[in-house]
Order: C-alpha cells, then sequence, then structure tokens
C-alpha cells in the first residue's frame, strides 16, 4: 500500500484488515462507486469471529460467509452468475481484386454456445464484484480470479473486492481446538485460501486487466482475543 492509501479507507479498519491495492482499485472504488464502497466498509466493520465460528472451518458449514450475506443482502449485493454464447460473424471481401473493403452482410454465421459459463461471484452490486474466500482449497483463488477478469472483459464490472484470511490468524488457530480435540491449525493448512496464496496470484497477474482489491481478515476481528482469549 502506498501512504497516501490510508486516506480511502476508514481508519478503524486499519487494525483489523490488512489492504493490497493492484490496479488502482482503491481509487476506483472511492471515486466511482462510494457507496459501494461504504457498505462494503461498513460489512467489514461489522465482522466478528467468535470462537464457534473459527472451529468451523470448512466451506458451506461455516457461519462466516452468512455474516457478510446478512451486511450486504439488505443493500442490494447479490451472488451473480454468468452464462453467454459467442456469434461469429464472416464478411467476404468484396471482390477479389479490392483488399480490405468487405461486404455489409455475412456469408456465413456459427454460434458457439456456452462460450462464457459457470463463473459467479458471490456479490455484485453495479460494477463492483465481491469474492469470500474463508477455507477452501487455493485453487479456489484461481476461479475467482478468471471470474473476475471475465465479467471484466465482458464490460461488466470495473474493480473487484477479494476478502480471504491474514497470515497473523494463526496465532488464533495455534491455540485452538476442534470439537474432537485436534489443533485447529490441521484444518487451516497452507494449500487453503488465504491472503499469501492471493498475492502470488495477483503478483503474476492472473487477474488480467482487472483491478483488484485483496483484503486479509486479521486476528483483530476475533472476538475477545488479546484480552481474555482462551479454548473453553
Amino acid at each position: 500500500m502506498r501512504e497516501d492509501d490510508g486516506k480511502y479507507i476508514l481508519p478503524e479498519l486499519w487494525s483489523r484488515f490488512e489492504f493490497y491495492n493492484y490496479g488502482h482499485a482503491l481509487e476506483i472504488l472511492c471515486d466511482a462507486f462510494p457507496q459501494e464502497w461504504l457498505e462494503l466498509q461498513n460489512c467489514l466493520a461489522g465482522l466478528r469471529l467468535s470462537l464457534a465460528d473459527i472451529k468451523k472451518a470448512g466451506g458451506n458449514e461455516s457461519p462466516i460467509p452468512k455474516k457478510f450475506d446478512d451486511a450486504l443482502y439488505p443493500c442490494g449485493w447479490r451472488e451473480i452468475r454468468i452464462s453467454g454464447d459467442l456469434t461469429v460473424k464472416k464478411y467476404p471481401r468484396q471482390t477479389a481484386q479490392r483488399r480490405g473493403r468487405f461486404a455489409d452482410t455475412p456469408f456465413e454465421t456459427e454460434l458457439i454456445e456456452g462460450y462464457i459459463d459457470g463463473h459467479n461471484i458471490d456479490f455484485l452490486k453495479n460494477r463492483v464484484a465481491f469474492d469470500l474466500e474463508w477455507n477452501s482449497k487455493d485453487q479456489t483463488f484461481d476461479r475467482d480470479l478468471l471470474a473476475m477478469r471475465t465479467y471484466f472483459d465482458c464490460g461488466l464490472i470495473d474493480v473487484g473486492v477479494i476478502v480471504t484470511r491474514s497470515e497473523d490468524l494463526n496465532d488464533v488457530f495455534r491455540e485452538l481446538t476442534d470439537e474432537s480435540g485436534q489443533a485447529l491449525m490441521r484444518k487451516y493448512g497452507a494449500s487453503t485460501t488465504w491472503l499469501g496464496k492471493l498475492l502470488y496470484r495477483l503478483d503474476s497477474r492472473r487477474n488480467g486487466g482487472c483491478p483488484i482489491l485483496a483484503v486479509g481478515i486479521r486476528k483483530g476481528c476475533v472476538e475477545g482475543y488479546g484480552e481474555s482469549f482462551r479454548d473453553d
């Protein structure tokens, strides 16, 4: 982050989240989509994780995605999936002698069905996309980035935001055990979705030309951590 990026983010978020700005995503959010960016920031500001939340590590079984649903759906954010066919029109040259001059009517039209298909994003409002990855296989980031760059290339969005776990949450996981008494850190391994796995892909430009703001959830979001925090 550049020093002046702080002016785009609510002060209370800095101690609880990490932010990484790719392709001027922050500037786009603040200047072009101030209402959507405020709603996302308010969602982050209200995020509180309990021990029970953290112990349910996996996918749809985790209550954490529902916290984002509860905050964003009333504001008009919706999960969206797109599909599209590609129509290819072949225009012949007007005459054999006139290069670069083409007929107004194609001599053949070909339809490629499902040319774009199966790309879904957790939340979309206006031209802002938002995805949450709490604890999936890290290859899920490839799917997310492909979806966002596809939406961007199709002219459907101007910017994307992806929220995932920060590395410093590992301090919390090391102190906890799951329902079976096993170390919770086993469920949140290095090959799952956390910020380092996302930044690696963004540094490799797997987002294409789509501006992305990467956000890491830090241990400051965990209720009671650093006070009377313990594994009861």
